[in-house]
């Protein structure tokens, strides 16, 4: 019967990153590839690096039927054996995904599709990007923040498959980037060098191991010219061999500097 027909096949079909009835021709070297993912990964082993490129979603033509191997212009239903070549179609990005529990949803401003329930997201026109509903109103923008590459593992953040964060001072990264950044104990901002967590408790630390340690004689009263990457302020304090803290807003995530030029 029809039913029959268009349900065959659903189980069994796809790769690693999709599960779908089809595969891509590949319009740049015109090659089948059952995602534009199997795509990127397969041409970025060529060993001439001028065959390394990666497949533009946007301008894919023609996908083949998983089930009956008919090649044909882009479409949800086979226009062959009549199976769904994907529960979840988008004609923009020519996009097939079974798995449609991820909650996908192609999002006009961004231009391509995303993952986990329109309802949940927005889009914030300053960062150039879709966040959690949550971040409304609640984080630091940056102008484009998520069209750079991660700063740990240097992957392109606006169309990767891994969840990002919005860090305190407005910059992006994979959220398992950051929690590997935090289990190393660090917790600077790889691109600004802002603390990225509430880091009060261990400036009161830094405070009393410096209450315990004196300095020698010949350093006690030694100034330095000190900016804070925290506040960006930029002080003149003593010197410590255990830090330096901003007389601004009392981080000790400094570091020294140049003194200040001042006008004749």
């Amino acid at each position: 019967s029809g039913n029959e027909r268009l349900d065959f096949g659903k189980m069994g079909y796809g790769c690693k990153h999709y599960r779908r009835r089809c595969q891509i021709r590949a319009p740049c070297c015109n090659e089948i590839y059952p995602c534009r993912h199997c795509h990127n990964e397969a041409t970025s082993m060529l060993s001439n690096p001028f065959d390394r490129h990666e497949l533009v979603r946007y301008d894919v033509k023609q996908v083949v039927c998983s089930v009956c191997d008919t090649e044909q212009p882009v479409a949800r239903v086979c226009t062959n054996c009549g199976v769904s070549m994907g529960e979840y179609f988008c004609e923009i990005c020519k996009f097939y995904d079974d798995d449609t529990d991820k909650g996908q949803f192609h999002c006009n401003d961004c231009g391509i599709c995303r993952i986990g329930g329109r309802e949940k997201f927005y889009h914030c026109k300053k960062c150039g990007s879709c966040y959690s509903v949550g971040l409304r109103d609640n984080h630091l923008c940056v102008e484009n923040s998520m069209r750079h590459h991660c700063p740990i593992c240097y992957e392109f953040l606006f169309d990767s498959l891994k969840d990002t964060t919005v860090m305190k001072c407005g910059h992006t990264m994979h959220c398992e980037c950051y929690n590997e950044m935090m289990k190393r104990d660090k917790y600077c901002c790889p691109i600004c060098s802002k603390s990225v967590i509430d880091m009060s408790r261990t400036w009161r630390r830094i405070d009393e191991e410096i209450e315990a340690t004196a300095m020698p004689e010949d350093y006690r009263y030694k100034k330095v010219w000190i900016l804070c990457n925290d506040c960006n302020d930029t002080t003149e304090v003593y010197f410590h061999i255990i830090g330096q803290k901003c007389n601004h807003c009392k981080s000790y995530n400094t570091r020294t500097i140049a003194p200040p030029v001042l006008p004749q």
